[in-house]
């Protein structure tokens, strides 16, 4: 749960541990400083600071999720399980910011990865759907709620299904 300057000065750490190791001829710890330093440079690509920006996320405090989700290096590669979250993430806090466009983009990612539960995957097909009803878009709305319909297994999202559904209906 470092942030990225945390894992750069842990890569550090072992690099020059792993040197120090080399010049008094300890190979065997050389190489384990080395394989170290490579397992903090992976999970760096791989898992990121997702799992920082999420307790961040979770107190309300959007404005240190963005900075520490703006650390992650390429999207793209972060573990599956890691990226749903990512994007999850973004499009709340582009959805807060106004940037429905953009929340869109990210929410429709978000719903090619795995999520916490199902239900987790219906909230972000309800706010699919609720994005496409800002549009206007009746035959996205419903396909979206169809879909979240299948997933959800709270009370609390069943009756925001619903509403949307009434709204969709009055298009």
């Amino acid at each position: 749960m470092y942030n990225a300057k945390g894992r750069y000065a842990l890569m550090a750490i072992f690099v020059i541990a792993a040197i120090v190791c080399l010049y008094y001829n300890q190979t065997q710890l050389a190489a384990f400083g080395g394989l170290l330093a490579a397992f903090v440079l992976w999970s760096h690509f791989k898992h990121s600071s997702i799992v920082l920006a999420s307790k961040y996320y979770q107190q309300g405090n959007y404005e240190r999720t963005e900075c520490i989700l703006s650390e992650v290096p390429n999207p793209d590669r972060l573990a599956k399980k890691r990226r749903g979250y990512y994007e999850f993430m973004k499009a709340n806090i582009a959805l807060k910011n106004g940037e429905f466009d953009q929340a869109e983009h990210h929410f429709q990612i978000a719903s090619r990865f795995p999520l916490g539960g199902t239900n987790d995957k219906a909230f972000v097909l309800i706010h699919l759907a609720n994005l496409a009803l800002r549009k206007k878009d009746k035959a996205r709305s419903t396909a979206y709620i169809q879909r979240a319909k299948e997933l959800a297994v709270t009370p609390k999202a069943k009756e925001i299904i619903t509403k949307i559904e009434i709204e969709a209906n009055g298009l």
